[in-house]
């Protein structure tokens, strides 16, 4: 939405992080069954610019779990509305950490 934008009308990366933090939260929620929260994010570099009115198409894969931590990384892709073409924008990794009720951390249930 405009709102997001900066005055050249290129989304803000903070909006783009945060809509990737909530993908990776996605998974990281389904992975630790329960509570989890961001630590970290690595290499975040931004390859083409998002404008009003794109689609974002988001891609968030688990890529390695710890004791309790667990790491999730995140391509943003978009695509111009009188567009078929899709191009990636940018891509991160984001670390969670699965906590309980408390906010301290727990394990991350293996899965089978």
């Amino acid at each position: 939405m405009p709102a997001d934008t900066n005055p050249a009308g290129d989304i803000f990366g903070g909006w783009l992080m945060s809509q990737m933090d909530l993908a990776a939260g996605s998974v990281a929620a389904l992975a630790s069954r329960g509570r989890s929260a961001t630590i970290a994010v690595e290499g975040m570099k931004f390859h083409r610019p998002v404008k009003v009115g794109d689609e974002v198409s988001l891609f968030a894969e688990l890529t390695h779990v710890g004791r309790s931590s667990m790491q999730i990384h995140v391509e943003a892709w978009r695509r111009a509305r009188e567009s078929d073409d899709s191009e990636k924008v940018t891509e991160a990794t984001f670390t969670f950490v699965a906590i309980d009720a408390n906010g301290a951390p727990r394990p991350v249930p293996k899965v089978e």
